[in-house]
């Protein structure tokens, strides 16, 4: 007869389902079935006498009550697992090997930073920092961990967003030869374009956010013909400035480019949507120290939205 799942079990399944985005994807990370997560997870709402989650054929939000116990949940499970680290003592001191794959862009710029914070706090774990823009294959090649940008499709992966990637439409102003700034998508179909075949080939999708008071958000799509396709982000960025396009590119990497004037943001109102940003790494009844804290040193060290500084916002 199987035991019931304690409070903590019921937690760690609930943060699951948050971080993995649905019941199913929490319950392939779990290597388990749906039902039982479900379950689980109503046994916790129970015990609480709260709502956390709102579900719809599509959907999944926190409920106020849900983001309250998420971050609550958070916390005490890093608690336990400081409890648990500090009764086990030295053995679970962040040591040995990491082997990280990081998309090449991201992997040179973005990710460094929390990188060298993570590398200078546990001076007993050295770093394998490979550059691929695939998911690879963590067993025949030995990898601990990904960073995925987009839609992680394995469910069998443990997906941890640690951000998103905020996109705009950008353009050089030799591009433009003097006429006003584009205001709308309709503005920009007849421009030349620049493509990032990996999101993007021959059709433009953006969106005009609703305002608070609960207008929906807006849709616009238009097909372009690229004169340039890459899979990189660099040769996208720069292809741009030298005034080849217009380009969708991610704010982090334009951001000072728009700031000093060497791009202009076009259609300010309008975006691509974000990408979200992913840790993944295959399910395991146990993940080594250098893993877990590697796993926060990325979360806490990325903004949950990587977009454009306050400095820029008005240009």
């Amino acid at each position: 007869m199987k035991t019931a799942p304690d409070r903590i079990e019921l937690m760690q399944t609930f943060v699951r389902i948050v971080e993995a985005g649905s019941l199913s994807a929490a319950a392939a990370q779990m290597n388990t079935a749906q039902p039982t997560v479900s379950r689980r997870l109503q046994a916790l709402e129970r015990s609480l006498g709260l709502k956390l989650l709102q579900r719809s054929t599509h959907a999944m939000k926190l409920t106020e009550d849900g983001e309250r116990c998420f971050a609550r949940a958070k916390e005490l499970l890093g608690n336990w697992d400081a409890f648990e680290a500090d009764l086990r003592g030295p053995k679970d001191v962040p040591e040995g090997t990491l082997r990280v794959v990081v998309p090449h862009a991201l992997g040179q710029q973005r990710l460094v930073g929390p990188l060298v914070d993570y590398l200078r706090r546990h001076d007993r774990v050295t770093v394998e920092w490979l550059l691929h823009d695939g998911t690879p294959d963590f067993i025949a090649q030995g990898i601990d961990c990904a960073v995925h940008v987009g839609t992680v499709e394995d469910p069998s992966l443990v997906a941890v967003k640690i951000a998103e990637v905020r996109r705009i439409v950008v353009a050089a102003p030799s591009l433009l030869k003097g006429k006003p700034l584009p205001l709308q998508p309709a503005d920009l179909q007849a421009l030349p374009w620049l493509a990032l075949q990996t999101f993007y080939r021959s059709e433009v999708t953006l969106i005009h956010h609703g305002s608070k008071d609960g207008n929906p958000d807006e849709e616009q799509r238009f097909a372009i013909k690229p004169r340039l396709g890459t899979d990189s982000l660099f040769a996208l960025r720069n292809a741009t400035l030298l005034g080849l396009g217009a380009s969708i590119a991610s704010t982090w990497l334009v951001a000072d480019d728009v700031a000093e004037g060497r791009l202009l943001h076009l259609a300010p109102e309008w975006c691509a949507s974000p990408l979200p940003v992913y840790l993944v790494y295959p399910y395991s009844n146990f993940y080594p120290a250098k893993l877990r804290r590697f796993v926060e040193a990325l979360r806490d060290g990325l903004p949950t939205g990587m977009g454009l500084p306050v400095r820029a916002a008005g240009r």
